[in-house]
């Protein structure tokens, strides 16, 4: 059996998004296809957010390894505020160093064939680029989305950064992998070579069935009157707006079409509470809207498995993107209710 060096900041015991979940795909199922995966990944005290439980979805037979890594904004700022230049590529530029002494030693320790990296970190890129640079071993750039959607664009150093990497990426990876056709295209545009050469390819994102293994096959639900509506994950201004759906809920309760008695909607980790609290209170959709915390991911797919319909959000900009939970979504089976761009790939996936 080939091994191969896997080299993800998003793994267990991360607790954000679902990001983490292609990378845990791959490592359950890349042994059946005859390779052995070694992940490298980063200390947990650089995530924002830790879950134990998710140390429970890593495979017994995975060999996992972390590397020192700091957060700029948690670790190294003074009042929230820090040199862009910390931030080359991101902010977590100070994992590079001990990845590549780590991932070195992993290498020539368990007789690594290849090296697989995943975005959107793009220190993760850096590291796989070095590594593969002074091995010779040929290297999976897993960029999954354009890096123009993925990159803070507050901090001009990281933007002009990530944009070099990318080229550099391009260059030299032996494969780029993106996740939509869209995606794809897009890349093929902007680096014909790339495209000519064959090294640009789609892997989709899906569903893995052992999550949903002992949900219920069907639920009982009780008779309610309100309709459920659940969007489930982070939303944000640019991409995943709610506001014109806001606007939309406060035009019907003002015409008499829709009042709290018949809908409740409930938008569960958002991350933006503060800014939406404030929006649903100007609207009157107080008692309409619930903005709930994050819970366990078993919760939320049991929360989604009895909503009525859930919510999906995508700005114009992300039409060469489809959301993880996209996947989620349909594996779950309840109407979706899509506020996307007419001719994206998220919306052409839903027909």
């Amino acid at each position: 059996m080939k091994r191969v060096l896997m080299i993800a900041f998003h793994f267990p015991p991360v607790a954000m998004g679902s990001g983490h979940l292609r990378t845990l795909g791959f490592v359950r199922y890349l042994p059946a296809r005859g390779w052995e995966p070694t992940v490298l990944s980063a200390n947990a005290a650089a995530f924002p957010r830790v879950d134990a439980e998710n140390l429970k979805l890593i495979p017994d037979d995975c060999r996992v390894h972390r590397a020192f890594a700091l957060d700029v904004r948690r670790h190294l700022s003074i009042r929230g505020k820090y040199p862009g230049f910390l931030a080359q590529p991101d902010g977590w530029a100070s994992w590079w160093p001990a990845a590549v002494a780590q991932g070195l030693q992993l290498i020539h320790r368990h007789q690594i064939s290849a090296i697989w990296s995943t975005y959107p970190i793009m220190t993760a890129h850096c590291i796989a680029h070095t590594l593969s640079r002074m091995t010779g071993l040929p290297w999976v750039a897993d960029f999954r989305d354009p890096v123009v959607n993925s990159v803070e664009a507050g901090n001009r150093f990281s933007v002009s950064s990530q944009k070099r990497w990318e080229q550099r990426v391009l260059a030299h990876a032996t494969r780029a992998a993106f996740t939509t056709p869209g995606a794809m295209r897009g890349y093929a545009e902007q680096y014909p070579q790339a495209f000519l050469d064959g090294r640009l390819v789609v892997i989709p994102n899906g569903y893995d069935e052992t999550t949903f293994s002992d949900l219920p096959v069907t639920v009982d639900r009780q008779p309610r009157r309100a309709l459920r509506l659940v969007h489930s994950g982070i939303l944000y201004p640019e991409g995943r707006n709610p506001l014109p759906f806001f606007n939309a809920l406060a035009d019907l309760k003002a015409a008499g079409a829709l009042s709290e008695e018949d809908v409740a909607i409930v938008l569960r980790a958002s991350g933006s509470e503060a800014m939406y609290t404030e929006e649903i209170r100007r609207r009157g959709l107080d008692r309409m809207i619930t903005l709930a915390p994050p819970i366990a991911n078993r919760e939320a797919l049991n929360e989604q498995f009895d909503a009525d319909a859930l919510l999906l959000f995508q700005g114009r900009q992300y039409v060469r993107q489809i959301p993880a939970k996209v996947y989620e979504y349909l594996r779950i089976g309840r109407p979706i209710f899509a506020l996307v761009g007419e001719d994206g790939d998220t919306a052409a996936w839903l027909r």
